[in-house]
């Protein structure tokens, strides 16, 4: 079959690909994101043509004219490569939070291995069991991401037939950072560990997600999953079996299992909450005699895929926002030209905004004009901050639904924990101003990554402990309280 090179600028990388080879299977690793999952629909998938020929379909050149788009642009979604090429890329660099937090834990012997499997990033660990020293660590971008950027995403392509590729590549893609671990340290391994959500942890597992794409979204096979290197296709050796902690619920993972582990508030006689902020964003109230949990859609909003100018924590994206002298001052990551927004950003640019009178009490902009300029030639719509709104009364709501269903007030959290990469970055004043988190910002703290503390957590302890969490834990349904709606309309408010 005949053979093109694509030539990645600046990279220094070649590629050498079959003719037709659509773009969207190769280019993911190297920093092109598709939020869509491919079907066109975002235009976040631009790369810069500077040699070659890519054609164009009519459906591209609508989307190129409608994102105001030069001749030399193109869409890897839509482009499949028929000559040599040469493209422009930046080589972004994520904010992947990995963690060495010091926890108490009783020691063992050997080595061996925690993975906090994320839907849009992983986080590899290597631990030496005598004394928890992390040892070595590896982090790259979940290659699922080339399905879809959030769940719902990656669920459908399962759907339509990609299941098994996605088993496929997040197993080899673990696999490999394991393997550079242990080509650093030649060290045989006791035992790996994986976290995530439900989601990631049943394909990872080669297991069914279709319960979870119609109501009631209840799927029965939560358990914890035991594999073997052999199943995985891994080629080095652990001496015990490959474990996947269970998840609590549907749509709330062992990843949160982890973080309830890592706080402790299932030990605490006051109560404790936990929200991670991240693709899909989790809330957790309890104490050491029930914990509820629930699952909100505030995720699109702050990982940037439902915002017109929205990015995750990488190269270009403005990372904060600050007020001087009445004007926006940005921060933006990498130090370069910005070119749109993350989601702690955005919290910043709301909050600041209110402050000056630019947006009123139901988010529409004061000035009447469809946007408002940030930085450089960064703009945030009307659309923008409705969706912003949709987001932050997620979190919102479901916080006070889980209060009431504990017959408690909001006020009777004594801590709140703030947990993932996205979370690591935000500004606990300016949610608090929003409206998003209604305590007090004395009470809530940035934990980082709870989810790769609960894991390695887990590699020192017996599985009693998640066994007591499981049995204290209930999942709530916010949409099936009767208040819901009027709650979710109520927090949208900017009082």
């Amino acid at each position: 079959m005949k053979k093109h090179i694509i030539s990645l600028h600046p990279l220094g990388k070649e590629l050498k690909v079959n003719d037709q080879t659509p773009l969207i299977d190769v280019l993911h690793e190297f920093g092109v994101e598709f939020p869509c999952g491919g079907k066109g629909t975002c235009g976040k998938c631009r790369v810069r043509l500077l040699n070659g020929e890519l054609n164009v379909t009519k459906d591209q050149q609508k989307k190129l004219d409608q994102l105001g788009l030069d001749s030399d642009w193109r869409l890897a979604c839509y482009s499949k490569c028929t000559s040599d090429i040469t493209l422009e890329i930046e080589q972004f660099k994520h904010l992947i939070l990995a963690d060495e937090t010091e926890f108490f834990f009783v020691p063992g012997k050997g080595f061996a291995i925690a993975v906090d499997l994320g839907t849009t990033t992983i986080v590899a660990q290597l631990i030496d069991l005598s004394t928890a020293q992390v040892m070595a660590v590896e982090t790259m971008v979940n290659p699922q991401v080339r399905f879809g950027a959030d769940l719902i995403s990656r669920i459908q392509a399962c759907l339509e037939g990609s299941a098994s590729e996605m088993t496929r590549i997040i197993r080899a893609a673990i696999g490999m950072m394991i393997t550079l671990m242990l080509k650093k340290h030649d060290v045989e391994l006791e035992e790996v560990i994986l976290v995530g959500n439900t989601v990631m942890q049943l394909i990872f597992s080669n297991c069914d997600v279709s319960p979870l794409a119609a109501y009631p979204f209840h799927s029965t096979n939560l358990g914890m999953k035991i594999l073997t290197t052999t199943e995985l296709n891994w080629k080095f050796k652990v001496n015990k079996r490959i474990k996947f902690y269970p998840s609590i619920g549907s749509f709330v993972g062992s990843d949160i299992l982890a973080g309830i582990v890592a706080t402790g508030l299932h030990l605490k006689e006051e109560y404790t909450a936990l929200i991670d902020l991240g693709t899909n964003g989790e809330i957790v109230i309890g104490n050491k005699q029930r914990i509820v949990c629930a699952s909100t859609a505030a995720g699109p909003a702050f990982e940037g895929a439902n915002i017109s100018m929205g990015m995750r924590a990488v190269t270009g994206a403005i990372s904060s926002l600050k007020q001087a002298d009445g004007q926006l001052k940005a921060n933006v990551i990498g130090n370069t030209i910005a070119k749109g927004i993350c989601g702690s950003a955005l919290i910043d640019a709301v909050a600041i905004l209110r402050k000056l009178d630019q947006l009123g009490m139901f988010g529409e902009i004061n000035s009447g004009e469809p946007d408002i300029l940030l930085s450089g030639k960064v703009r945030l719509t009307q659309q923008d901050i409705n969706e912003f709104q949709l987001a932050k009364a997620a979190i919102a709501a479901g916080l006070f639904i889980l209060a009431k269903d504990l017959e408690i007030e909001l006020s009777h959290i004594s801590e709140l924990y703030i947990a993932g990469g996205f979370g690591n970055y935000i500004n606990i004043d300016h949610v608090v101003e929003t409206g998003m988190i209604e305590l007090s910002p004395k009470k809530i703290h940035k934990m980082g990554n709870t989810a790769l503390i609960g894991a390695k957590m887990f590699l020192f302890s017996d599985l009693s402990t998640i066994d007591e969490i499981l049995k204290k834990a209930t999942l709530v349904n916010l949409e099936a309280d009767r208040s819901f709606q009027d709650i979710y309309v109520d927090k949208m408010l900017f009082l």
